[in-house]
């Protein structure tokens, strides 16, 4: 079968590029296996948004996760890039600030970290008994919001300078930037805090900031409205939505990518809500889902017109060669969670089989 009839292969170009179709870095720093892992996943024309990476000694929380905000750490960075651009990809880097969603372990000195807020998140209690804190934060004063938008630049400048196409700004999830933009969080009476246009200001100096750094042409922006991780929700994500939508287009932004409101499992399936389509009506640029998409879902999205572009997470990590397999319509490799975490540098990583072709 020819890729040209499958909408999810089909070519899109998004602004200069033409488009054809998780974390183990020691000391904020990407390794040999690192480079490994994105460049089994590049094709021509493919489009890889990178794990979410660091833009400050306060932005990180979690184990094993990169930066980009020391020149060794823009250095290291290089030959992972290379290694993409060699087999034709487009690479973007996600950055990001995890906000209160950290320790004081993981904090320089020990000390709190930053958010809009003081209120500390509700400890996670898993299945298996594992429980999951996070340190109280500390409020950020209004005149220190401008250094954490200028970390976001820095950073940005960084990725462009490491070999990044382009870079994504992280607003999702609960992190940091979402922190500030939805009300169950932010509680401030500063000019960050209040209206909706007073909760998005913080975000929208961060994107102002990186295009003018960088081009609004290599910006992209990840958003997450409907989403209530890490105690993150809002009362009216809707209107946070289309409002950020409307600014971002003021701003030129590339893309935007969104994820689907909690997808419901029947079965052996996913039922994925579909509830973006307004936003991407508003949206200027080219716009991106994602969230338990498989193939003929991402097919049917794309040729229906409700998004340009489809994501894909777990099952790009469990198939290296996913863009062949869906062309071929191939069996997919089988996941395993117990490893999506881990700090092996192999098990379930980089040891996921290509498809035998001679098999098909």
């Amino acid at each position: 079968m020819e890729a040209k009839a499958i909408p999810l292969l089909s070519p899109y170009t998004m602004g200069r590029f033409r488009l054809s179709h998780r974390s183990r870095c020691y000391n904020s720093l990407p390794q040999e296996h690192v480079s490994l892992y994105y460049s089994q996943r590049a094709s021509e024309g493919g489009l890889i948004i990178v794990e979410a990476t660091g833009i400050s000694e306060t932005a990180q929380g979690y184990p094993n996760t990169p930066g980009i905000w020391t020149r060794e750490q823009v250095e290291a960075w290089k030959p992972v890039v290379e290694g993409v651009h060699h087999k034709g990809g487009v690479f973007f880097c996600q950055i990001w600030h995890v906000g209160r969603a950290s320790t004081y372990d993981y904090q320089p000195n020990g000390e709190a970290p930053i958010s809009c807020t003081d209120k500390q998140i509700t400890p996670t209690v898993f299945k298996d008994g594992r429980v999951e804190e996070f340190s109280a934060p500390r409020r950020l004063k209004e005149d220190e919001i401008p250094q954490i938008i200028n970390d976001f630049r820095l950073a940005a400048r960084n990725c462009i300078e490491a070999g990044f196409d382009g870079v994504e700004i992280h607003c999702a999830f609960g992190y940091l930037i979402e922190q500030f933009m939805k009300d169950s969080v932010n509680d401030r009476t500063d000019k960050y805090g209040g209206s909706v246009e007073n909760r998005c200001r913080f975000a929208l100096e961060v994107i102002q900031a990186t295009a003018d750094e960088i081009g609004s042409d290599r910006v992209g922006v990840r958003l997450s409205p409907y989403s209530n991780c890490l105690d993150c929700w809002d009362s009216d994500p809707d209107a946070l939505g289309l409002y950020m939508i409307q600014a971002m287009n003021k701003l030129g932004v590339l893309y935007c990518s969104m994820v689907e409101p909690e997808v419901v499992k029947v079965e052996d399936k996913v039922q994925i809500p579909y509830k973006l389509l307004h936003f991407r009506k508003v949206f200027a640029g080219t716009f991106i889902v994602a969230g338990g998409y498989n193939r003929e879902e991402g097919n049917q999205a794309i040729s229906e017109g409700y998004t340009d572009l489809v994501a894909y997470g777990k099952w790009f990590l469990t198939n290296p060669d996913l863009p062949k397999r869906f062309e071929l319509n191939a069996p997919l490799n089988k996941y395993d969670r117990s490893t999506f975490y881990t700090p092996d540098p192999v098990v379930g990583y980089t040891d996921y089989p290509f498809l035998n072709l001679s098999s098909v």
